[in-house]
């Protein structure tokens, strides 16, 4: 039986959301893995001072269409002030929640003040939490992650402080700044937040397959999961989860399956980006599509394909082609094991 989790009068079934992932995580992605029993999803992140300079690219970055509800919109920024006006701004686009970015390791976002390194300033990241909570007619949620390095991992008391500002809940990945994706999550870390506050916590990190996801909520005990690169290339994941925590079967797709969702993904790709000329939004399509040959036979060289798409015509051949080439090891395999 799928319980609930709610983030103020906002309810999530208890499988698994997508998490907010810049330059992957567009509207395409989105749907497709609310297609595939994403519980809920959150938009990229999207600049505070952007949107108060009036900056177009942020504010379709805002927009959320019918069937990506439920949905957090994710700001980040560094100054109180932007933070408010852009909480105000955002009410129009109708979020479920705001989520406010304090996670994020990368050095163009760390050098503005912003993403992780606020961790490292929980009186002003307490003010910002405040300022959004103060213009938002929607619930506020922080992510965050275990600290700044292994020397300074303070999310416990970030945690505190987070939820005394006012945040409806929380978002943590198992990693610290220092480490950015590399490594192994800290889940027990994860697990002392979790104890030490009252809000709901969302855990992150790690989670690629339903029996990740069961032991996240096992071992944490957390409220929600969120699923990042797990997803890559791999919508699939969400039913999964769905199924097991539903305690239904489940059989992983085929490799037709897959290629048959890659080139959906790829026509969603297209469709989201009408304002875009094909060859210009097939470009966006590359990495995705490389992702779904992942550790299957001959994956390299159709990798190299990839990242040279011009065209959906040419997607649809990449399919066929890798197809054949699984069908063609398939067959020779017995003869070879004689």
């Amino acid at each position: 039986m799928i319980t609930t989790c709610c983030i103020g009068s906002v309810k999530i079934p208890r499988t698994a959301i997508l998490a907010p992932m810049a330059g992957v995580a567009d509207r395409a992605y989105r749907l497709l893995c609310r297609e595939y029993g994403a519980a809920a999803a959150v938009s990229e992140m999207v600049s505070v001072k952007g949107l108060c300079y009036g900056d177009k690219a942020s504010a379709q970055l805002c927009t959320i269409t019918e069937n990506e509800h439920p949905m957090g919109l994710q700001l980040f920024g560094s100054e109180p002030d932007f933070v408010a006006r852009a909480a105000a701004m955002v009410q129009q686009f109708q979020p479920d929640w705001l989520d406010i970015n304090m996670g994020c390791p990368v050095h163009k976002v760390v050098a503005t003040g912003a993403g992780s390194a606020l961790m490292k300033d929980i009186p002003l990241a307490q003010e910002i939490v405040r300022a959004a909570v103060r213009e938002s007619r929607v619930p506020v949620t922080v992510k965050f992650r275990l600290g700044w390095d292994a020397s300074c991992c303070n999310a416990v008391e970030f945690a505190q402080a987070m939820e005394d500002a006012g945040a409806a809940a929380i978002a943590v990945h198992g990693r610290t700044k220092e480490q950015l994706y590399s490594g192994k999550a800290d889940w027990n870390a994860i697990r002392q937040v979790k104890q030490s506050v009252t809000i709901p916590v969302i855990g992150n990190g790690d989670v690629r397959t339903a029996a990740d996801c069961l032991a996240m909520y096992e071992q944490t005990g957390c409220d929600l999961v969120m699923v990042g690169r797990g997803s890559y290339g791999n919508p699939f994941v969400f039913r999964e989860i769905e199924a097991v925590i539903s305690g239904e079967a489940y059989r992983q797709p085929t490799l037709e399956q897959r290629m048959e969702t890659m080139l959906y993904h790829i026509r969603l790709i297209l469709q989201c980006n009408p304002q875009k000329p094909p060859e210009i939004a097939i470009r966006e399509a590359r990495k995705h599509a490389a992702w779904y040959m992942n550790g299957l036979y001959g994956a390299a060289k159709f990798r190299a394909r990839c990242y040279h798409l011009g065209s959906y015509a040419e997607a649809e051949m990449l399919a066929a082609d890798f197809l054949a080439l699984q069908k063609q090891r398939a067959d020779f395999l017995p003869d070879k094991a004689l």
